[in-house]
């Protein structure tokens, strides 16, 4: 059996003219990150490795994520290649992900991540939002053996709109 759960990275900010890949989190983003990072650990696997694309953004949603749910940030993995917004390019590298790992926690952006939850899910999701969260089981020993899975838990910020502050 392996899990994995992809978490889109929070909003960002369009305010300055950067490369896509240096843009930071916006306001919304930062406190949307928090949010959703607060209500996720019961979800989350016990033991699990972190991957994070090496997008700006990226790496700050998964500083919040790591801060709030007592992930050591050392031990989340910035991989080059996770910068995709490519279903296919991101189904490649999760299948290379090693055997000894039943628990994969991916910090990555969109298309790609909505395109892999309606893939691999059981569960449509027209667009995964930005912090939302979306954990999926397979019924596989071996990640390179990727097939259609179960779409156990999504956590979006719009679940807790109640709770936000405007």
């Amino acid at each position: 059996m392996k899990n994995l759960v992809l978490i889109r990275h929070a909003k960002s900010s369009w305010d300055m003219p950067l490369k896509d890949i240096d843009r930071p989190l916006a306001s919304r983003g930062i406190h949307d990150a928090h949010l959703i990072s607060s209500k996720i650990e019961n979800y989350l696997p016990k033991t699990y490795i972190v991957w994070c694309s090496s997008a700006r953004r990226t790496k700050e949603t998964a500083i919040i994520f790591s801060q709030n749910l007592m992930i050591p940030f050392e031990n989340v993995i910035v991989k080059e290649d996770l910068y995709t917004f490519d279903d296919k390019k991101l189904t490649e590298i999760i299948k290379k992900c090693e055997n000894r790992y039943d628990n994969l926690i991916l910090f990555g952006h969109n298309e790609a991540i909505t395109n892999f939850v309606n893939k691999f899910g059981n569960l449509f999701i027209e667009n995964v939002p930005t912090s939302g969260v979306v954990s999926l089981q397979f019924d596989i020993e071996n990640w390179n053996d990727l097939k259609k899975g179960s779409t156990l838990k999504t956590v979006f910020p719009r679940d807790f709109k109640h709770e936000q502050i405007h």
